[in-house]
């Protein structure tokens, strides 16, 4: 699946969901009075498999929202799997990701937009680094792999777990593809020569149901997925300037 970004659609805020038929309608109400002030925006979510009532709900969304558009996965493959398939069927210029179980608060998209659009061309990424994290086991299983990361990737990012992420589509693309990917964004788009910043958000509980992410993934699959990270990052290679000798 390959779009053409339109050029009235400046963002599209992507929604990898999993199961999260409760969340989905109060979600959708804050994104959309959240980026009220943009101009040009469109809302793609990515059903991964759901196996509740998610698919219904979100078919009779998209009847009462011209701006919402839906893609579906026939069995689930994961969150990157899911986030992938929102940015390749986006058609906005950017990007915005978000969680989709309301922990992450939408208010805070138009201030990573506009932190990524101020750092201009140099900037392939605006982080958001949760604030207030909520769960005990979940706050210090996040520092634990935060540490770890950053000590071995060393992408100056305290929370590259956080869903709420601003990007130019095109850089995405550029990015090698894996299982895990979303979780490794700032060391990767560090290592296309491009800058990140940081903004604070503020973590909250999930508006419904419980994580269809397990912990497990977070942790020890992880410890795989870092170690790829690492060598993709050493095995980079600078990207020739070519220009065409043209005719005399």
């Amino acid at each position: 699946m390959t779009m053409q970004h339109d050029q009235q659609i400046r963002l599209s805020i992507i929604v990898p969901v999993k199961n999260e038929a409760e969340n989905l309608l109060p979600l959708i109400a804050e994104i959309e009075a959240a980026c009220a002030g943009i101009a040009g925006f469109e809302i793609v979510y990515v059903d991964d498999g759901s196996t509740d009532e998610t698919p219904r709900i979100l078919r009779e969304a998209m009847a009462q929202k011209p701006h919402l558009r839906v893609f579906r996965h026939g069995q689930s493959c994961g969150q990157s799997a899911a986030v992938r398939t929102g940015v390749t069927g986006a058609r906005g210029v950017f990007c915005c990701t978000i969680d989709g179980d309301g922990q992450n608060d939408p208010a805070f998209i138009p201030q990573l937009l506009a932190a990524l659009e101020a750092g201009g061309p140099g900037v392939g990424l605006a982080a958001g680094q949760r604030l207030g994290r909520k769960g005990r086991r979940k706050r210090l299983q996040s520092r634990l792999a935060n540490a770890v990361r950053g000590a071995i990737l060393r992408d100056g990012t305290r929370d590259s777990g956080c869903g709420l992420k601003c990007f130019a589509r095109a850089v995405y693309l550029r990015l090698p593809y894996f299982d895990a990917l979303h979780r490794f964004m700032p060391a990767l788009i560090q290592r296309e020569g491009l800058d990140i910043v940081h903004v604070d958000v503020q973590d909250r509980p999930r508006f419904a149901g419980v994580s269809n992410y397990g912990l497990f993934d977070r942790l020890w699959v992880g410890l795989l997925d870092l170690a790829g990270v690492w060598w993709l990052i050493r095995r980079r290679r600078r990207v020739p300037q070519v220009e065409e000798v043209i005719r005399s």
